[in-house]
């Protein structure tokens, strides 16, 4: 493959776009071409235009780890959503604790009854979690006003 093609596919993935659980759970879930995707309403003043999110950055506290389902349940202001694949990521120093407030980079995977991704990298924020917290939602209305 040439380097222009590498450059053209590179071009085709999307970053990760921060959310809130409630967007995802409001929004709008499409399956095509074998991706999951789910169009969502953005924050802000330009709210009333849409997002299409496939690979999402989320934030949220531990409220129920089971290591032998691979999998972690985490809460944002917004609501509860569901991560798979924990055990598989590298996490640097333990954070798959009760209370820990963390962020999920990951691929959606569902929207209904809750959120459910597939994690690709997790980092734990437990250390300025109050900070994080009041800032999450200004982040993330930032971000997606700046998104075309």
């Amino acid at each position: 493959m040439n380097s222009t093609a590498i450059i053209s596919e590179e071009k085709k993935k999307s970053p990760p776009i921060k959310v809130l659980s409630s967007q995802l759970r409001e929004g709008e879930e499409n399956k095509s071409n074998g991706k999951y995707e789910c169009t969502i309403q953005r924050l802000g003043q330009e709210k009333n235009t849409s997002l299409k999110v496939s690979v999402v950055w989320m934030q949220g506290t531990v409220l129920d780890v089971r290591s032998d389902q691979n999998v972690v349940l985490l809460m944002d202001e917004t609501g509860t959503f569901v991560v798979n694949g924990v055990n598989n990521i590298p996490k640097g120093k333990p954070c798959l604790l009760r209370g820990n407030y963390l962020m999920v980079m990951g691929l959606l995977q569902a929207v209904s009854p809750e959120p459910v991704l597939r994690a690709v990298k997790m980092a734990d924020l437990s250390e300025r979690a109050a900070i994080f917290r009041r800032m999450w939602k200004f982040e993330v209305e930032d971000l997606q006003q700046t998104f075309t």
